[in-house]
């Protein structure tokens, strides 16, 4: 008998050895338009490993994908004009400190949207997690991102302030997700531009390595694993995340120089994909995306483990390069 998909996500983890490369797909919802049926029957062909948690999250913010304007939980109004696309804050909550006094998280949101997630892991054999702390962006979103990036330059004290409450809300509600059973927590910034990270290495340690630490932290002395998401260039703080103890980052890899990622970091964290979603997948050929999984194969994986096929998939994707991808990983469909 096979490993079922919760044992192979965590012997991946573990570089314990696996039957294949566990699988994962990220999908905007604008990559279904005009092609519902083709998509999803190619993506029954090669089913996750990972599964819905059952967790119901008060804060959904699904109205980013659609247009028009909204506010979040946190006093941010959003604005978007393209479905099935996230929009951008216009209206942050906090665009003047003064209004900082009279502002908290939205704290009578932590602990719901929990009452399925037990049952729900018992009645499945897919790796599961929650999210989704994400404290950089989330201060972008409250402070709005021109305002945080001059508040963390110039060491505005009330920016400090304002961190230290949004990381405890998180820290809250990852109390509560940790005393699930859930197989992770997941939390997530993206922290590159397409050439080096967004604040200089020596801010990023001071300021918030401490908070994605703390995650960890909490994960593990609960027998969870840590999984984290950072778009953009982020190999100045592979070595950080690796200290910390993320267990499996997604991140650009082709933004990067993959062969010497492989050469520093692999057998030392787990590559939780990505497949180049700039060029290769909406503009490439068949041809180049299997290039592409053979690439990353060739400096990231080994038969012990620590690299999972991933791919995020959206509107501009042609159906041919998605199936490409899938085959490259793990050869044609089974049914």
């Amino acid at each position: 008998m096979g490993l079922t998909s919760r044992e192979r996500v965590i012997r991946t983890l573990r570089f314990e050895g696996v039957d294949r490369p566990a699988r994962d797909v990220w999908l905007l919802p604008a990559a279904f338009y005009g092609r519902e049926k083709e998509l999803q029957a190619l993506l029954d062909q090669y089913p996750s490993d990972f599964g819905d948690s059952g967790y119901k999250d008060p804060m959904d913010e699904s109205p980013l994908y659609e247009p028009g304007e909204w506010t979040d939980h946190w006093g941010s109004r959003w604005v978007n004009i393209q479905p099935g696309m996230i929009g951008e804050v216009k209206y942050p909550a906090i665009d003047d400190w003064s209004k900082l006094a009279h502002w908290k998280p939205p704290y009578e949101l932590l602990g719901k949207g929990f009452e399925d997630v037990n049952r729900t892991c018992a009645e499945t054999d897919k790796f599961t997690m929650i999210g989704l702390p994400r404290p950089w962006e989330r201060l972008q979103f409250v402070r709005g991102p021109e305002n945080a990036y001059m508040d963390l330059a110039w060491g505005v004290k009330e920016v400090f302030i304002l961190l230290d409450m949004i990381h405890d809300f998180y820290m809250r509600h990852l109390e509560y997700v940790v005393k699930t059973d859930v197989d992770a927590i997941f939390f997530m910034d993206d922290w590159g531009s397409e050439h080096a990270l967004l604040i200089s290495p020596k801010m990023w340690v001071e300021y918030f390595k401490p908070l994605y630490k703390d995650y960890c932290d909490l994960a593990h002395s609960h027998g969870k694993f840590a999984f984290m998401h950072s778009d953009g260039y982020i190999m100045d703080i592979y070595e950080h995340l690796i200290e910390i103890g993320v267990d499996a980052i997604n991140s650009q890899l082709f933004t990067m120089p993959i062969e010497e990622i492989g050469e520093r970091f692999k057998g030392r964290i787990t590559f939780w994909g990505e497949l180049d979603r700039q060029h290769i997948l909406p503009f490439g050929t068949p041809d180049d995306v299997r290039a592409a999984v053979e690439r990353v194969k060739r400096a990231l994986w080994d038969e012990r483990g620590g690299c999972i096929g991933q791919a995020e998939f959206n509107k501009d994707m042609p159906l041919e390069n998605i199936r490409a991808f899938f085959e490259a990983w793990w050869g044609p469909p089974e049914n």
